[in-house]
């Protein structure tokens, strides 16, 4: 998979692609990701790429030249013969869910754009941008922190990236519930014990445990998940 990503602080990407999953998928070939500086698209002796709003208000707008020429070069231009999806980080996006992060993990090519100030000029979305993605109903001071929550969800379903392929299938949200509780080593940690039937050997009660668990945990956290009882397979 190859990821673009457009910003006007580049450096912000420095540490984060080095690391966790993300850095893992770059070493062993899986993703490829390019971080560009927007000003590199400017044509004043400024490097400007934002101004003050038509109408008035508080704030600046990114401008459309810049960003347009960036998704364009790097995208191609909307239609048929467009190489990559575009995806502008912005609160006016669709919340991002896990149904999200996999339809874009299926796409070979995203070019992630990250807005600032007061937002992106209208024309950029006309012109050049296929979705807008939000991570969540609050507001931030730019794109750059969503699309790393993007990278690193994205990342972790490609093949190949997670040692067991298995974790994938098992965690929050790929069933519409919760994961439930996990425990590990000691057995017992100050006067908790873990549950016996974790320690039974018997995989079928472990996994009616945890389907149980996760029904219960989902309808007690996110009830708004919770849209109906396990069934007796499940």
């Amino acid at each position: 998979m190859r990821v673009d990503v457009v910003t006007i602080f580049p450096g912000l990407f420095d540490a984060f692609l080095e690391g966790s999953f993300v850095g893992i998928a770059r070493r062993g070939g899986q993703l490829a990701v390019a971080v560009h500086d927007l000003r590199d698209w400017t044509h004043d002796r400024h490097r400007s790429v934002d101004d003050a709003p038509y109408g008035g208000g508080p704030g600046m707008v990114m401008r459309p030249e810049p960003l347009v020429e960036a998704i364009e070069s790097l995208a191609g231009p909307r239609g048929p013969a467009r190489r990559a999806r575009v995806v502008l980080l912005s609160p006016q996006g669709a919340r991002l869910d896990q149904a999200a992060v996999a339809r874009l993990a299926a796409a070979a090519h995203l070019v992630l754009v990250c807005g600032r100030y007061e937002g992106v000029d209208q024309r950029v979305i006309d012109l050049a941008v296929d979705e807008e993605v939000s991570i969540g109903d609050y507001v931030l001071s730019g794109g750059e922190v969503p699309a790393m929550v993007v990278l690193e969800a994205v990342t972790r379903l490609l093949p190949g990236v997670l040692g067991n392929p298995e974790s994938v299938a098992e965690e929050s949200f790929q069933a519409g519930r919760l994961e439930g509780p996990q425990y590990t080593r000691p057995a017992l940690y100050r006067g908790i014990e873990v549950p016996a039937v974790l320690r039974s050997g018997d995989h079928r009660a472990v996994g009616a445990w945890r389907a149980e668990q996760a029904e219960r945990v989902t309808r007690q956290r996110r009830p708004d998940l919770a849209t109906g009882s396990a069934s007796e397979e499940e």
